[in-house]
């Protein structure tokens, strides 16, 4: 096979290479591998496999050979996402794990866990994939790392389907706020900054009371965006038996919570903080409990603060977020939250330059197989970029 000449990096790329996807066990498999990245680096436009192979190979068949690594070759994509985390982790000076949607449009239904949605942020109903993201992140970096996809009911539950995409037995069907469950409990297990608090706006969706739930009972630090009609219960420190008493307050919807001045309860706290625009941004702040269903005597009510972001420049409407961290002072706090923006940057950077919207094939292990290979080369192209292959602070 003929190979092009690459460029002056590619000695790095090699070593990538050989660092996050060396657990494949065929040395055309890790060929293939440094194929599809260096194409996804260098290929301009839509990057079609045909494209793909075009940029790193002569031969005609170059291209099929890479469509078949891609969306039939049997590899475990978990350690090269493993490996891949550990290798960011030692570039990376992070701040939170910060969790995104991203939204692929399809044409026709039989890419895996293609459905109809709406999707707030175009006002449409679209045919779409929906991926959920985890992204080490830094102040100036968002890397993706892992992926989770949304799979409905009717593609779970249609045994045809499932053959056909190849789903695995043990894969069902998941809630976003799962998934990002998932994605934080693996984020635990794999790396060294699992103890990092975890920053999430996924207000477009349903399941932010869920995934703040979840991520108390598993004893991480977060940061969530929440929707104003989420019902929260003004106060804290209150223990179950004084639910039992009766003197638990009533829910308030969020954002009224900060129109209950004058109930004694509340602790109230003002601050101005930078948001890196124009002017500065307000940020109330007060206690609150999530309502609870069933009544534990010997667990005390988890107390979160909830806090609202009033920019002073724009239009823009209060934002509210929730966490678990009340200790935090407020300006961490707020900084906390607007690393969600390097994610949404991120996803933006992966449809426009690293073709996340190109994936051509229709399997389960083809989408994460690609899903790895773009994030991955996003993360290489970044850190390269800034030279030396570290990125910047």
């Amino acid at each position: 096979m003929a190979t092009r000449d690459l460029t002056r990096s590619q000695v790095s790329v090699s070593m990538f290479i050989e660092r996050v996807f060396g657990h494949l066990p065929r040395t055309d498999q890790r060929y293939w591998a440094q194929a599809y990245l260096t194409g996804l680096l260098s290929a301009e436009g839509k990057k079609s496999v045909r494209r793909l192979a075009a940029a790193v190979s002569d031969s005609p068949t170059a291209s099929q050979s890479m469509h078949q690594f891609v969306n039939a070759s049997p590899w475990d994509w978990a350690p090269a996402r493993a490996e891949l985390m550990r290798w960011t982790e030692e570039r990376l000076a992070p701040k939170a794990w910060t969790l995104d949607v991203a939204v692929m449009r399809k044409r026709g239904e039989h890419s895996c866990g293609v459905h109809r949605r709406f999707v707030p942020s175009t006002g449409r109903s679209v045919n779409c994939q929906v991926g959920v993201g985890a992204f080490l992140t830094s102040e100036s970096e968002a890397i993706p790392v892992d992926w989770g996809l949304l799979l409905p009911g009717s593609w779970v539950n249609d045994e045809q389907r499932r053959s056909r995409a190849r789903i695995p037995g043990g894969v069902d069907t998941r809630a976003i706020d799962q998934h990002a469950l998932d994605l934080v409990d693996t984020l635990s297990s794999s790396t060294g900054s699992g103890d990092l608090p975890v920053v999430a706006d996924l207000t477009a969706y349903a399941g932010a009371s869920a995934l703040v739930r979840g991520l108390s009972r598993h004893g991480r630090g977060f940061v969530v965006a929440v929707p104003g009609r989420m019902p929260v219960v003004p106060g804290g420190h209150l223990t179950a038996r004084t639910a039992l008493n009766g003197e638990l307050p009533a829910p308030v919807e969020a954002q009224r919570f900060f129109e209950l001045k004058q109930n004694s309860q509340l602790r109230l706290d003002t601050s101005a903080v930078r948001d890196g625009r124009p002017g500065q941004a307000s940020v109330l702040t007060g206690l609150v409990r999530l309502p609870e269903t069933r009544v534990n005597r010997a667990v005390p009510h988890r107390t979160y603060r909830l806090f609202a972001v009033r920019h002073s420049a724009g239009r823009r409407s209060t934002q509210l977020w929730l966490t678990n961290m009340a200790h935090r002072r407020t300006d961490e706090l707020f900084a906390l939250t607007q690393l969600r923006r390097r994610a949404r940057a991120t996803v933006q950077a992966l449809e426009n330059e690293y073709g996340l919207l190109d994936f051509e094939g229709r399997s389960y292990p083809g989408w994460h197989h690609h899903m790895t290979l773009v994030s991955a080369a996003y993360a290489y192209g970044r850190a390269e970029r800034s030279g030396g292959l570290g990125f910047p602070g």
